[in-house]
């Protein structure tokens, strides 16, 4: 896949983070492969734990020139120095954010498997819109976002659309024609090594 095609990686956090050892392992992950983004996606509603992990996960991304952008929590993103939000709430919430954090600031929506909801995203003035799980999860409702889903985004949308969810390297090779960006992140963070895991997990894209 020449170098202009492939997909680039926007990095998922785990819901839990021990900020003793995270930004390091986060920093070699990040000089290891090329991130494009890197998304804070914490459990946690706790805002003194959230706002720590912003700040060292930050610290680590604009580092090396990476954004960092953050599920749902508007108030976060100026308050701690970050690029923008992810919304999970499909297009329900674009415009009003990207009103509220102006043009400059990365405003993504996840929506799901549903191709109107990505659409609406976009209208609304979403940066790019999500699309997942692609592969086999028992979570939600158990669907998954197929292939013809993708193709026909990256044939007939201009918005750049993010592949993510229970990602494979088979799967990896076969909707790397079909979209922007893969998002990673519970597909690494238990090996050991999570950096070789990572990339591993992408090698396909060459």
């Amino acid at each position: 896949m020449a170098a202009e095609d492939r997909p680039q990686i926007t990095l998922i956090t785990p819901p839990v983070l021990d900020l003793e050892i995270f930004p390091d392992q986060l920093g070699l992950v990040m000089d290891a492969v090329d991130i494009a983004c890197l998304r804070l996606s914490l459990a946690t509603r706790d805002p003194d734990t959230l706002g720590r992990a912003a700040d060292a996960c930050r610290i680590v991304a604009h580092a090396r020139d990476v954004a960092i952008v953050i599920e749902n929590h508007a108030l976060f993103v100026e308050r701690h120095g970050l690029d923008g939000i992810h919304l999970t709430d499909g297009a329900r919430s674009v415009r009003s954010l990207r009103k509220d954090l102006g043009s400059e600031a990365i405003v993504g929506a996840y929506c799901g498997t549903t191709r109107h909801e990505g659409i609406t995203a976009g209208e609304a003035g979403a940066d790019y819109v999500a699309y997942g799980p692609v592969g086999d999860s028992p979570l939600g409702k158990g669907e998954s976002a197929d292939h013809d889903l993708f193709e026909w985004w990256s044939a007939m949308i201009e918005v750049p659309v993010i592949a993510e969810g229970a990602l494979t390297r088979d799967l990896i090779e076969r909707f790397g024609p079909v979209t922007d960006f893969f998002g990673i992140g519970g597909e690494i963070w238990s090996a050991a090594d999570p950096a070789a895991a990572l990339k591993d997990l992408i090698a396909p894209l060459g």
